[in-house]
């Protein structure tokens, strides 16, 4: 069968209603991100759709160019995101992501990076790097409690014990920004602009899902993420040091999973993370389950095999210097800089 591939060409809404059926759709397919990305990074978007011979869709790609005066040029589905990649029939995902590949040859990108959550027939190299991690959720909200160990459930009531009060809402958003601003300072990372979480908000409506946990009238720790099919996913999360000892986190994760189970998500996923890291021990508590993610990529000759990462020991330097900084420059500077960092 002949397929027709074009660019930009497909109605948000037929778009979406693909992604909703297709085997891999998430809520990173979402025609929504093509917005997202060029009102807020100025990046250029190219929303690749696969047709038969009859006309009907066949695949979809989002795909989106990143550039760096320090990193390079870079093509990726989807960028600051877990997952994109192509979605279709097999002959629909070969084709649109052979399409893919000519377009990062001959814009001689240093890389191009599909990143799918499940495995796809492609003749690209799939990097296991990142993991997403998952819980099931059986039952109501007390059930799904009485199945951690005491020692979490204990974790959990602590912070409610100490004054702490969840609040989830849009109305959230700039609470939310304050925690993780500071927070990706501590770290020594490059924070995302305000602005990022703006649009996401504003875009995608009741699926994005923001909570922040209060004490008193300080937000101290917070949470992003969306509403998908039968799972709800934590996309962002962070947390204030000075606050630690009473560990806010473990009540907002809890609020978070407790609010799914009454939406009636069937699953709760604590989004990406290396494997065998301290994020990936400290979302395996919680009785997870962890799900490879099949990043394909390639690289031009002499390229790194992955996108860049402040992690990176290339870059090590990055987060030392990041974190001396104030507060206040860090918030301004990193949208900069993160806006290369895919």
């Amino acid at each position: 069968m002949t397929l027709r591939i074009a660019s930009n060409a497909t109605p948000a809404a037929e778009w979406d209603a693909f992604v909703r059926q297709a085997a891999g759709g998430t809520a990173c397919h979402w025609a929504g991100w093509r917005q997202v990305m060029e009102r807020v990074f100025g990046h250029e978007c190219h929303y690749l759709e696969a047709r038969g011979p009859d006309g009907a869709l066949a695949g979809v790609l989002p795909l989106v160019g990143v550039r760096s005066m320090l990193f390079g040029r870079y093509l990726v589905s989807m960028p600051y995101l877990n997952y994109g990649g192509p979605l279709g029939s097999e002959a629909a995902v070969r084709a649109l992501a052979d399409r893919a590949a000519g377009m990062a040859e001959a814009g001689r990108v240093r890389r191009l990076e599909l990143r799918s959550r499940i495995a796809l027939p492609l003749a690209l190299e799939a990097s296991h790097r990142k993991i997403t991690v998952v819980l099931d959720l059986a039952g109501d909200s007390d059930a799904v409690f009485k199945g951690f160990d005491a020692k979490l459930r204990s974790q959990i009531r602590r912070p409610k014990k100490e004054g702490v009060e969840i609040r989830f809402g849009h109305d959230q958003v700039e609470p939310f920004y304050r925690v993780f601003s500071q927070h990706m300072r501590d770290l020594g990372t490059p924070v995302m602009p305000r602005a990022w979480f703006e649009a996401i908000a504003e875009t995608f409506g009741d699926a994005a899902w923001f909570g922040c946990a209060w004490l008193g009238a300080e937000p101290v720790a917070c949470g992003a993420g969306f509403r998908w099919g039968n799972e709800v996913e934590i996309t962002w999360a962070a947390a204030l040091r000075a606050h630690s000892r009473i560990a806010p986190n473990m009540a907002l994760y809890w609020a978070f999973i407790e609010r799914a189970v009454l939406d009636g998500a069937r699953a709760f996923n604590f989004g990406r993370c290396t494997p065998g890291s301290s994020t990936h021990r400290f979302k395996r508590q919680w009785g997870t389950r962890d799900e490879s993610l099949w990043w394909y990529g390639a690289s031009r000759q002499g390229a790194p095999a992955a996108t860049p990462s402040p992690s990176d020991g290339a870059y090590a330097w990055g987060p030392r210097i990041w974190r001396r900084l104030p507060e206040r420059v860090a918030t301004v500077l990193g949208p900069r800089i993160v806006r290369g960092i895919p």
